[in-house]
């Protein structure tokens, strides 16, 4: 939609209502619940039902929300609010598990095993680690199969290929290169993670100032004219005072909703699958990230089914950076705070090794998005390897889960080396675009391949 189209539509879209009105009871339950008001006790099953269409309501207004706002900030910058917003639930889980050690650390002195042999300090990283590996893992995969199916139904119709969506492939456009380059820079730094026995707010202050530097160098992006359509589109034909009030009341509305139903939606997971006889320790590393990262993946598909997957790829990958350094960074701060300490939050043999899985999985990640591009082979490879860990982690004893999990963490490690080594003449043109190169001539460059098909993004893994 251009500048010139809008005013052409004054009709309030029923899709914005249904959306309004599918949060409003899991927000109240979950306010309810917080500030003591009378409120139905729901069946976990029941409960998780309730919050998860909450969810989902509110992933929709995010997702319109964004879309208006990249009218009068940059896209990259809009998609980065937007993954900051669509990860609180992620947020909320984690520092919830984070209070909970310190508190436990502040009594006792360090973090003492609960009857089956976990400790409340393993639980907070179990859930950090687990959602970061769910989100590259599943996400990154979820993306190019939507965006393929897409093309397909596209195609049956009559219609075809956008830009940045191809089957089997979605194209990243350079000015994406900040988020690949700061995730990078990200990775590199929790590689030194495994090899300590505490997380510190040394690492805290360097992973919060490269969120920092991420989140300055998207600033510098221009804003651009969006191709909007359906809801987003009626916000964006509003008089830009009003337009720009409407996609911030929508951003923090959804935030309220996420922030309000998050962890109900996780504990009602959790409990159902206690009452089924599943270990804690797996439900807080699998399915309490599946239910946190459920807006964001939500979202993602919803781009990606609009022919718009280099959004929702983008989407998707600022999660990842904003996860992988605001989110760490901040877990050993809320310990300091509950604990009443300087003390670091400590990190036992086992988190050791997920911390290693995780960082080794971001390590093989960063170097497929190198070529500025996701096809149908780097996607499987990385959802090949999250089942081999995932199942694993359900399937085995500790020790060989272990062997396992270093196992995976070499063979990672391995086809990164590969594939930088393979794609090293496209590695100093990525590092240049996303930490100096003009987010003007960016985009110059990326409307004259509009509609091409880039050589190197079609040879990546």
């Amino acid at each position: 939609m251009t500048s010139q189209d809008r005013g052409t539509s004054r009709r309030f879209p029923p899709q914005l209502l249904i959306a309004l009105l599918a949060s409003l009871p899991g927000t109240y339950l979950g306010a309810a619940t917080y500030l003591g008001l009378p409120h139905p006790e729901l069946a976990p099953p029941l409960a998780a039902l309730v919050y998860g269409i909450a969810i989902v309501g509110a992933a929709f207004l995010l997702s319109w929300a964004a879309e208006a706002a990249q009218i009068d900030i940059s896209a990259g910058l809009a998609l980065a609010v937007l993954a900051l917003l669509a990860v609180l639930p992620e947020y909320a889980v984690d520092f919830v598990f984070s209070w909970q050690a310190g508190q436990i650390y502040a009594a006792e002195g360090s973090c003492p095993p609960d009857e089956g042999g976990t400790t409340a300090c393993a639980l907070a990283l179990a859930n950090m680690t687990g959602a970061n590996r769910v989100l590259v893992g599943v996400g990154w995969p979820l993306v190019v199969a939507v965006a393929t199916f897409a093309v397909w139904h596209s195609r049956r119709k009559g219609g075809g290929d956008s830009a940045t969506t191809h089957t089997g492939c979605v194209q990243m456009p350079r000015t994406l290169s900040a988020d690949v380059v700061f995730l990078g820079i990200a990775t590199l730094y929790s590689l030194t993670l495994p090899l300590r026995h505490t997380l510190t707010l040394v690492d805290a202050a360097v992973l919060v100032a490269i969120f920092c530097a991420y989140a300055w160098r998207l600033s510098k992006a221009p804003p651009e004219e969006p191709d909007l359509q359906g809801t987003s589109a009626w916000v964006g034909e509003l008089p830009s005072a009003k337009r720009k009030w409407t996609y911030s009341a929508l951003f923090v509305f959804a935030a309220a909703v996420i922030l309000a139903c998050a962890e109900h939606f996780a504990e009602g997971l959790v409990q159902t699958g206690e009452s089924l006889g599943v270990d804690p320790f797996i439900l807080v590393q699998w399915v309490a990230p599946l239910a946190s990262e459920a807006p964001e993946l939500i979202v993602a598909c919803l781009f990606a089914w609009r022919l718009k997957a280099s959004d929702s790829l983008g989407t998707l990958l600022s999660s990842k950076v904003n996860q992988w350094t605001l989110l760490v960074g901040t877990i050993p701060i809320v310990f300091a705070i509950s604990a009443g300490t300087l003390d670091g939050l400590p990190i036992d043999a086992q988190q050791r090794i997920e911390l290693l899985l995780t960082a080794a999985q971001s390590l093989f990640a960063v170097s497929i998005l190198i070529t500025l591009a996701l096809t149908t082979r780097g996607a499987l490879a990385l959802f090949v390897l999250f089942a081999v860990q995932f199942f694993g982690s359900l399937l085995l004893e500790t020790e060989a889960d272990q062997i396992l999990n270093i196992t995976l963490s070499g063979v990672y490690v391995a086809l990164a080396v590969v594939q930088f080594v393979r794609h090293r003449h496209l590695l100093a043109r990525t590092v240049r675009d996303g930490l100096v190169t003009p987010f003007d001539t960016l985009a110059e460059a990326d409307e004259e391949l509009t509609g091409e098909s880039t050589a190197g993004g079609r040879d990546s893994a």
